[in-house]
């Protein structure tokens, strides 16, 4: 169970539950129904965290259920993974359950349908079933195998489920209304026959029912009482009904639209998904760069973020783009409060401190969170040599460079004051190292005359650091609404991934556990990825900047 300290903002969905169990007296039911396909994405994550969110908030119970009636496409791989992502936002099911468990109910149901005169086996193929059926000005036409008798009916269904004909060649259709104004009225296809292997009943089935009809059924089999959906399925509501009134089933659950997340800079479908990651323009689908749960948590989002960014977008009706930056600040904020500080010098250059005695090695007391003492302190290296960013060092400093630079002085974070004297370059003009002095008065950053520096920079001890990798994650899209592009190979950030294999941590980072998190300071949000460097480098996927630096670039 989660437990978030965000306020539950109200939403339509909410009030029409709440107002539903003040006239009656029953234990909501809610489902989350993923088809198992592909890896959960952003927009999923909505989605289970309205559903199961609900239920917890209202003592009721919500069930995980696959909808897995499109064999060609499903492996028990995308289960596991639905599984896990599931449990790592923080909710589990009341009840594990797959469409493909009421495959003989759903069967008689449809027999049921056949006798009573509402379903019929049609033999048009797929295109000639879509030129019967109309347009949106004008209405459709009756199949002429419409009007077969239901023994006929009964007997061709049966023989479909017995294998006797080939794919496409029938399929069964409900019986409604070829002139409705709704063309998901028009007589839809309920059974297809499809001779693929199913990753749980094997190659029993080879015709397979179609979602409409076996959504709405496992919904009232489950005694659902709400089922939320999302706004694509707002037309397909009337179907919805008509199937569960016409076969007068126990329970008739409310299907209830909600619109889908949209999120800028991110692509949800999963056909684009799956090009996205057979095509290799991602390392699978847990690249930290893919919008897919596994890829945020292995870029180091945490649960809690995840579940106030849904909680703060809210549930409408109308579809809207989300400003990724929104997704990026709950982070942030999750991470600023529980994050420990450490030190990790990404683009290093070497600092000589002259006066500091040779062969000597201090330990320094280091916070592991300014707002939180309770985190406690930890003890880090120093010495003669020490690294520092590259950026943190300017020969000929600009207006407004407070960093260090010759003749200036800055503090080194929980150290010293040092004072550039000189600088050595290679032959082609590049620093290769930086002399400083430092004051032994100011151990700690204190300074006991009083004097005040305008720059305090971090470091890492040269003698006593981990060498790390680190890769420097960006957005994978370098336009707003990849998905408007057919192509969406055209809009990759070619620099959405920039590897630094050479990056100095202070050594406490030794004992980092696989999706540990960090402030590294100064430069952002870290964690410890899943799999070590090819040479056995401890590897740190940065999950965030510490700042929105896309806002300050596209202004």
């Amino acid at each position: 169970m989660t437990e978030d300290n965000t306020t539950p903002s109200n939403h339509f969905i909410r009030n029409r539950v709440r107002a539903d169990l003040e006239k009656n007296s029953f234990t909501l039911m809610t489902r989350f129904p993923p088809e198992p396909n592909g890896y959960l994405h952003i927009g999923h994550a909505k989605s289970i965290c309205l559903n199961f969110g609900i239920a917890q908030e209202f003592n009721g119970q919500c069930n995980l259920r696959f909808d897995d009636t499109n064999p060609e496409k499903e492996d028990e791989e995308y289960v596991e993974s639905i599984k896990h992502d599931v449990e790592w936002l923080g909710y589990q099911w009341h009840n594990l359950f797959f469409a493909s468990d009421y495959y003989e109910q759903l069967y008689q149901y449809a027999i049921k349908l056949i006798e009573i005169g509402k379903a019929y086996v049609c033999d048009l193929n797929a295109d000639q079933i879509r030129e019967y059926r109309g347009t949106l000005t004008e209405p459709g036409k009756d199949s002429p195998y419409r009007n077969r008798s239901i023994e006929e009916n009964l007997d061709l269904f049966q023989r479909m489920r017995a294998g006797e004909f080939q794919e496409g060649e029938r399929v069964l259709r409900a019986k409604i209304d070829m002139a409705s104004p709704n063309i998901n009225m028009r007589d839809p296809s309920l059974y297809r026959i499809k001779y693929a292997h199913h990753h749980r009943t094997a190659d029993e089935w080879c015709i397979y029912p179609m979602y409409d009809y076996a959504h709405c059924i496992s919904d009232a089999i489950e005694g659902i009482t709400h089922s939320l959906c999302t706004l694509e399925f707002e037309d397909h509501r009337p179907l919805y009904d008509w199937i569960l009134d016409t076969l007068e089933t126990p329970c008739h659950p409310q299907q209830i639209e909600f619109a889908r997340l949209s999120l800028d800079y991110t692509v949800t479908s999963k056909r684009k998904l799956h090009q996205l990651v057979n095509d290799n323009h991602v390392d699978g689908w847990d690249d930290p760069r893919m919008p897919t749960i596994a890829g945020l948590r292995r870029r180091g989002y945490p649960p809690a973020a995840i579940r106030d960014f849904c909680e703060r977008i809210g549930i409408t009706k109308k579809d809207s783009q989300i400003d990724v930056g929104v997704l990026e600040n709950c982070v942030r904020e999750e991470l600023d409060h529980n994050a420990p500080r450490v030190m990790c010098v990404l683009n290093p250059v070497k600092v000589v401190i002259e006066n500091y005695p040779e062969n000597q090695t201090e330990q320094l007391d280091a916070s592991n969170h300014p707002k939180r003492p309770e985190l406690g302190k930890r003890q880090v290296p120093f010495s003669r040599e020490i690294f520092i960013e590259r950026d943190d060092f300017m020969e000929k400093p600009a207006k407004k460079f407070f960093r260090l630079a010759p003749g200036r002085e800055v503090r080194l974070r929980y150290a010293y004051y040092v004072t550039c004297t000189d600088i050595i370059k290679d032959e082609t003009g590049n620093i290769i190292e930086i002399r400083c002095t430092y004051d032994p008065e100011t151990r700690g950053g204190k300074s006991p005359d009083g004097r005040k520096v305008k720059g305090t920079i971090h470091w890492a001890c040269a003698n006593n650091s981990l060498l790390v990798q680190v890769n420097s994650y960006d957005r994978l899209f370098n336009t707003a609404n990849p998905a408007a592009s057919e192509d969406i190979t055209a809009s990759l950030n070619p620099n959405s991934l920039e590897v630094l294999p050479q990056c100095y941590a202070e050594p406490s980072l030794a004992d980092a556990k696989p999706g540990q998190a960090y402030q590294f300071e100064r430069s952002g949000y870290y964690v410890r990825d899943s799999s070590d460097g090819a040479d056995g480098k401890l590897v740190f996927n940065r999950t965030v900047t510490l700042r929105d630096t896309w806002a300050k670039l596209n202004k």
